[in-house]
């Protein structure tokens, strides 16, 4: 096999947030976040795009297993069902999910041995954002 395969997958966790800049005034914060500068939650859904080519005798870039088990380990399992503002990655920038794409990318690069192609962060039904690193 020669060609790169793109490889998916998706993940989710629950969580609430507060969109608000610690040096902007209440009614500043109101202005840039409205609503969202209070506490609440939702259900996130992250996909993690991998780009490789097969190994020519087991076809896979990554064993799904392993993948499955580095975002339980390093993202559903630390941020499920936690508020992601007490977390030091989002104490000077609100935990957006551009903000929180990023973040993922940087915990899981490392790990996926140049594999990582992008990360999706999707908030609601209308709101995602794409990080390609």
């Amino acid at each position: 096999m020669s060609g790169h395969v793109y490889l998916r997958r998706r993940e989710r966790f629950c969580a609430a947030h507060r969109l608000v800049v610690p040096s902007y005034s209440d009614a500043q914060n109101d202005e840039a976040f409205g609503v969202c500068k209070n506490t609440h939650g939702h259900n996130f859904d992250f996909y993690v795009t991998l780009k490789g080519i097969p190994d020519p005798v087991t076809g896979m870039i990554v064993n799904l297993k392993d993948l499955k088990r580095i975002l339980k380990d390093t993202i559903v399992d630390v941020y499920d069902h936690q508020d992601l503002n007490t977390f030091e990655e989002f104490k000077s920038v609100p935990p957006t999910i551009e903000v929180m794409s990023v973040v993922i990318w940087d915990k899981l690069a490392p790990l996926l041995e140049g594999l990582l192609y992008k990360v999706e962060v999707i908030e609601t039904e209308n709101n995602s954002a794409e990080y390609f690193g």
